[in-house]
């Protein structure tokens, strides 16, 4: 009972802190509040008519603004569908399908054209798959100040690495409007929390214990119902413009979907859109035209009298608002991350009552009797679908061939962070390039289970449970016993483990399997080279750059076992290499030294050293290595300080 009365204070808190607002400046240009909640879908919210739930926040703005009970993202990955909000484009005309992509400065986003109205903005992300630095190029643009994750971090746990909760996502958006209080604000506040692992904090994780996706949709309630409070008490709310929208929605086991990416039924496109306008304080209506998050962009832009790009997807929703009537949109989905697991791309359109989806198995229903999507009437011959057919073709004349747009080049750290929120990173799947036509790979509908257990298997690892993540991809091996994604990741299990010949036996399959991958190649080589395989390491490194010459993991990685086999000018060959590739590397620099010392090229090697043992980077091991360069020439004094540099670093770094 405790816990119904603190959710009950809470409800009744974010109702009464609106209601008392003074009244404001109508004059002023209203503030812009934009709020993603990440994987919500329309169909768990109080007020689209879900009773299981609890979500005061949500309600109130749609008692107060005009609630899109059938709105759609184009796209259901997070990075696709925030720049598709961004912009009012679809993935293919925008570009950015695939994590890392940046996104092209010829878009021109919600955020710049703002700012070129004289907006201040800022951006507060929940999760690392937004940021600019590394996941999300260019979604930055226009932001005043975009909260980006740190660099450099010492912790273990997901929070304030890879994810923020609401509150403080929520603190850490009040804390610059706090120090950036004067001019029109346009501030996108972003809510990762709906995403899975569903890891509600108390009272949620009790209330909810048993639906614990709802539990987190609840706790970003209460994260929104914070934040609305605080907009009120600064007398920002009333005259403030506030768009709440869902990225994209979430499986739940629908269409064997656990989670979302794969395909593109409404479980994970049907998205919840409530706007609030300003001074409207009982608008209190709702549209159930189908619309689109595309739509979102020019709608802003519309309602504050500034000119939209010429070339848009979306369209104003302006007509909606103004209670004037208007026929439904035709909604575009579109998702390439088949593509990360070797599978085909999907399309679909969403009109007149019917949703087709182009596959290499197509589908066809008929959503006013079947809203489920459950039973396919594709026939080829069929009026409806090749009326849709043409339609959704047309959209792809004008468009990039799908699966042919350049992953971004992200740090192997990067995507350790992408594994840790369970997506496939580039490296981890073949390319669609790998066959002539995107429509000769295997259909997801096909795959779904081996997505699923791929998926747990990624998260289970991130939690510390390898066992859990070995049951689920030698599940994935039962299904496809030549899964190479399967095949790395339990080799990568097993090389944690110090398993190493069995890690190589898992990998070698890898490479087997796509022997035009060089990443498999690498992963091979290191795993024997960890086991002792001097020889069959450098065979699997050396194929691997033959696929790949411009790979610094393994250039090093061939140095390292050329030294092994006493190959030492090989070895500073690969090193050289190495450090021409990434010249700040500090690593490479101390394997090239190693590799100068073995040769007795003892001044060679304190020229390379000598600068850079100086920096505050340097560490016990750059110090060691100029104390043996120093011995060699004789210069024991030299020597002998350096090698107390190195023991004094070593003991600072001791627990």
């Amino acid at each position: 009972m405790r816990i119904f009365f603190v959710l009950l204070g809470c409800y009744l808190a974010a109702g009464a802190s609106v209601a008392r607002e003074p009244v404001p400046d109508k004059t002023a240009r209203p503030g812009v509040f934009l709020i993603t909640i990440d994987t919500l879908r329309a169909d768990h919210v109080h007020c689209y008519g879900y009773d299981r739930i609890q979500t005061p926040a949500l309600d109130l703005l749609a008692k107060q603004g005009i609630r899109f009970t059938q709105a759609f993202t184009p796209s259901p990955i997070t990075n696709s569908s925030h720049a598709s909000i961004m912009t009012g484009l679809l993935p293919s005309s925008h570009g950015v399908s695939d994590f890392g992509v940046p996104l092209t400065a010829i878009y021109p986003t919600l955020a710049e054209l703002l700012a070129k109205g004289g907006y201040r903005t800022a951006a507060f992300i929940g999760a690392v798959i937004l940021d600019s630095k590394n996941l999300a190029p260019g979604l930055d643009r226009g932001f005043e100040f975009y909260d980006n994750f740190p660099e450099l971090t010492t912790t273990k746990s997901r929070w304030g690495r890879i994810e923020r909760r609401g509150m403080e996502v929520e603190q850490r958006a009040e804390s610059w409007l706090n120090a950036h209080p004067a001019g029109a604000h346009f501030v996108w506040v972003h809510f990762y929390d709906p995403h899975d692992p569903y890891e509600p904090p108390p009272p949620y994780s009790d209330v909810y214990k048993d639906r614990l996706y709802d539990g987190e949709i609840a706790y970003a309630d209460s994260a929104l119902g914070h934040f609305l409070a605080y907009l009120k008490k600064q007398g920002w709310y009333e005259g403030a413009m506030i768009v709440v929208v869902g990225d994209h929605g979430e499986g739940l086991g629908e269409h064997h979907e656990d989670t979302h990416g794969i395909f593109l039924y409404d479980s994970t496109t049907h998205v919840p859109l409530i706007v609030k306008l300003p001074n409207e304080p009982e608008a209190g209506r709702t549209v159930d035209a189908q619309v689109r998050t595309t739509d979102i962009m020019p709608t802003i832009l519309g309602l504050l009298g500034v000119a939209a790009p010429a070339s848009l997807d979306g369209d104003s929703l302006e007509p909606f608002l103004n209670g004037v009537e208007a026929a439904p949109r035709t909604v575009f989905g579109e998702t390439e991350y088949p593509l990360r697991f070797g599978w085909a791309p999907l399309r679909s359109i969403r009109k007149e009552g019917f949703k087709f989806i182009e596959a290499p198995k197509p589908e066809l229903y008929d959503l006013r009797a079947d809203p489920g999507e459950l039973r396919n009437h594709y026939e080829p011959w069929d009026g409806t679908v090749q009326k849709l057919r043409r339609v959704l073709a047309e959209l792809s004349a004008k468009s990039p061939a799908p699966g042919k747009s350049s992953p971004g080049a992200v740090s192997l750290s990067t995507i350790d962070e992408l594994h840790a929120l369970g997506y496939l990173g580039s490296a981890d799947a073949r390319s669609a390039t790998d066959v002539p036509e995107p429509s000769l790979l295997p259909d997801p509908k096909d795959k779904i289970e081996e997505q699923n257990l791929l998926h747990t298997a990624m998260m289970a690892s991130e939690d510390g449970e390898p066992n859990k993540a070995r049951v689920a991809l030698e599940k994935v091996l039962q299904l496809d016993e030549s899964s190479a994604i399967a095949l790395r990741q339990l080799g990568r299990l097993e090389i944690a483990s110090r398993n190493y010949a069995k890690a190589a036996g898992y990998l070698r399959r890898a490479q087997d399997a796509r022997p035009n991958d060089a990443t498999d190649a690498l992963e091979y080589g290191r795993a024997l080279e960890l086991g002792g395989d001097l020889p069959g390491a450098r065979d699997a490194l050396q194929a691997s750059l033959k696929l790949n010459p411009h790979q610094f993991a393994a250039r090093l990685s061939l140095g390292r076992v050329y030294l092994g086999l006493n190959d030492s000018r090989a070895a500073e060959e690969q090193f050289v290499a190495a450090v021409l590739l990434q010249p700040e590397s500090f690593e490479a620099q101390i394997d090239l030294a190693k590799a100068l010392i073995h040769q007795r090229k003892f001044a060679d090697a304190v020229e390379l050293l000598e600068p850079v043992a100086g920096s505050s980077s340097s560490g016990a091991e750059m110090f060691e290595a100029l104390a043996e360069a120093y011995t060699g020439l004789g210069r024991r004094q030299d020597a002998q300080r350096a090698q107390s540099q190195a023991k004094a670093l070593q003991k600072s770094k001791r627990p």
